[in-house]
């Protein structure tokens, strides 16, 4: 059964900002490894500190209310699933679905909206236009409720396809992610590809096992050695949350200061930062994250899609074809490149391929006017 969408306005209630305020206040501080170069072991202390000190001193969260109000925003029912997304009309009629990841959210896209929704107020192209629909991914922030039951990829597209046609009536639409809205859009190419006009990503949603690179080509051996390198130093909070995920929920949800630790390490660890994550970011961009997870309580939810993939496989069977129109840009900073031989081999419509000239994982935040560029070039040839 699926609700009619009601409209949303966020607003956390005060008690929750003086209590989250006071568990501030209250932090215990671990020492550091003497000797060792900040960053080298994890989340470096003193950065971390004057983020804290801006979460208590500094930052606004009514203000990053207002940017997410900003945008009408609706919640309904799909199945036992309460969703929660941003409907943003444009210029254009054209639907599309965009989706946000893991440690992000609804408010990786900001700056991204009014570039797909208004392109003409920015010299583009009105024709480029699409009404853009945003969700929270099934478990993540506002589509959270303490007891839901746990969405994979699969079911979480699945779900989205509910929402696009038979909640809001859209027979055919297009699809945009990066992380795990990358996957979510892969499975809705392959599970629903009826409904997509064609999906473009940000990341490249391919099994990162080496026994699938056969290293024919030197593109392939580099890729290969770069996995390498990725799976020994940068997956062991993929090791956790896809194996206990549960066990890591009970001390992120009770320390925001822990939490704060976990998501702000992959933003600097995945962006095109340089290792200065204060030249991406802003405290201001990281906290509205941050806070969004504290507020909700979902980072144990969030973490579902790496033990369900563990359990379940990656998003589009073995042997089987993502065949709907394809587009990629492969920003120089993403956490893996698998080259476009390995990605064809999935991916049997790849009628875009793009490197980009800067930018990471969060391409939303870090280059919003290359990434809606990149979009809008994609999906100009697909008009209905």
């Amino acid at each position: 059964m699926h609700g009619h969408p009601r409209p949303f306005v966020l607003q956390v209630p005060q008690p929750k900002l003086q209590a989250l305020q006071q568990r501030l206040a209250e932090t215990r501080w671990p020492d550091e490894p003497p000797g060792e170069p900040p960053w080298s072991s994890g989340t470096d202390k003193a950065w971390l500190q004057s983020l804290v000190a801006h979460w208590q001193g500094g930052f606004d969260w009514r203000a990053q209310e207002a940017r997410l109000n900003a945008w009408p925003q609706f919640t309904g029912r799909i199945d036992d699933i309460e969703l929660h997304w941003l409907q943003a009309a444009g210029e254009g009629p054209r639907p599309m679905l965009l989706l946000h990841g893991w440690p992000g959210s609804v408010f990786e896209f900001m700056r991204l909206l009014p570039l797909l929704t208004q392109p003409s107020r920015f010299g583009g192209d009105a024709a480029d236009a699409f009404t853009v629909v945003a969700p929270s991914l099934p478990g993540y922030g506002l589509s959270f409720r303490p007891g839901q039951r746990r969405l994979g990829i699969d079911g979480m597209a699945d779900c989205l396809a509910t929402l696009m046609t038979e909640v809001l009536g859209y027979p055919r639409f297009g699809a945009q992610g990066g992380d795990w809205g990358a996957s979510v859009a892969a499975r809705l190419g392959y599970a629903h590809a009826p409904l997509l006009h064609g999906i473009h990503l940000n990341l490249m949603p391919i099994p990162r096992d080496p026994s699938h690179v056969s290293g024919t080509t030197e593109e392939e051996r580099q890729y290969h050695a770069a996995l390498q390198r990725w799976l020994a130093e940068e997956t062991g909070y993929s090791a956790q949350q896809s194996t206990r995920p549960q066990t890591l929920a009970y001390a992120l949800t009770d320390s925001p200061v822990g939490l704060a630790a976990w998501i702000s390490e992959k933003f600097r660890a995945w962006s095109d930062c340089g290792g200065d994550i204060d030249s991406v970011f802003s405290h201001d961009e990281l906290l509205a994250d941050i806070s969004l997870y504290w507020f909700t309580g979902a980072i144990g939810s969030s973490f579902w899609p790496y033990y369900a993939r563990r359990r379940d496989g990656w998003p589009v069977p073995d042997g089987a074809t993502v065949d709907v129109p394809t587009g990629y840009a492969e920003f120089p900073a993403e956490i893996v490149r698998p080259p476009r031989s390995l990605a064809a081999r999935t991916f049997s419509n790849l009628q875009r391929w793009q490197p980009m000239p800067r930018g990471g994982h969060f391409a939303a935040m870090e280059q919003p006017q290359a990434l809606a560029e990149e979009i809008r070039a994609f999906f100009r040839p697909l008009r209905p």
